[in-house]
């Protein structure tokens, strides 16, 4: 039996625990408080294909409950912040899953054909409403960084919401009261330093908060950062948010931090063979490689096959 203590920031995630099904394992499902629909969806839709009702189980409620799925399994997966991570990350039989702070780095062999990989920037900021972990919340090179976040500005400024029936609409409500004013509260505050500017509120002439009589909307935010010790230069949020950062191209591993998905776009075999060593790197993308794209024969933050069992040697000879 695992337990899974899930988010409520994007129906994706829910692939991770998938396998579980053919392994035969139990679930114990604690739903996001604002997104309980896609478990109990894909519960239904296993039942009808055969998997019996009795081998999953779902308890929706606040965190106390999140606690007791924890505390009553001898396997979980736990979604959230850092803070979450930090607590769990030391536990054998809990698997954390936090921010991505997903990058794109750009070497200085390829920085000044960076034109060349701009839809390759786009999508890995927009797609999916920039709420996965491996949405791209950074692009990092040594120069043209103001070039690169004008153009990423210019093509991401004029996305708008769009009707919540929309298949096209590209931007994800907030429906929980105050969250996008909270959060766009927290990005001036991170906008109003030296060394940074907001270049999509600049070209739209407003701020990022769109607030509607039933839900909230933030619209994509393209920062520049003069300096990768800035605060706003490694920050996540769930919408479509990028700083693009001016730094060396020696100093990027060093100042990246932790990094669930790594593009980094260069032919230079030595920075490739850094970026290969590097153990902050999870997921490791070389060459022009949106972060958003994953391939589920590998493995994504850890294998769910080592997590729930243990490997042994079996031999096998004849009695007499």
């Amino acid at each position: 039996m695992i337990g899974l203590v899930l988010p409520s920031n994007s129906p994706g995630v829910h692939t991770l625990w998938m396998p579980v099904i053919p392994l035969q394992v139990g679930l114990v499902f604690k739903p996001g408080p604002q997104e309980p629909w896609t478990p109990y969806r894909m519960t239904e839709a296993f039942a009808q294909a055969g998997v019996p009702r009795e081998a999953i189980s779902i308890y929706p409620g606040e965190g106390d409950i999140g606690a007791a799925v924890l505390a009553s399994c001898s396997r979980s997966m736990i979604f959230g912040g850092a803070d979450t991570v930090a607590r769990y990350q030391n536990d054998p039989r809990v698997q954390p899953h936090g921010p991505g702070f997903s990058k794109i780095l750009l070497g200085d062999d390829v920085v000044d054909d960076w034109e060349q990989y701009l839809d390759v920037m786009v999508d890995s900021v927009l797609v999916n409403s920039g709420r996965s972990c491996i949405s791209c919340s950074g692009v990092w090179a040594s120069r043209h960084t103001e070039e690169i976040a004008q153009a990423l500005a210019e093509r991401l400024a004029p996305v708008l919401p769009k009707p919540a029936d929309d298949p096209e609409s590209p931007l994800a409500a907030f429906t929980v009261p105050g969250m996008a004013k909270a959060i766009d509260g927290m990005i001036e505050r991170q906008v109003d330093v030296p060394g940074v500017r907001d270049l999509t509120s600049e070209m739209r002439g407003n701020g990022r908060l769109d607030e509607r009589e039933r839900c909230d909307y933030l619209l994509p935010t393209v920062l520049h950062c003069a300096d990768a010790d800035i605060e706003a230069a490694n920050v996540e949020y769930m919408f479509p948010f990028v700083s693009v950062v001016e730094c060396p191209q020696e100093k990027m591993l060093s100042a990246i931090g932790d990094t669930l998905v790594c593009s980094a776009i260069t032919s230079d075999e030595r920075w490739r063979r850094q970026l290969v060593d590097a153990t902050h790197v999870d997921r490791l993308n070389l060459g022009p490689v949106p972060t958003i794209q994953l391939n589920w024969l590998q493995p994504h933050e850890g294998n769910i096959i080592d997590f729930l069992f243990r490997a042994r040697a079996f031999q096998e000879a004849e009695v007499g």
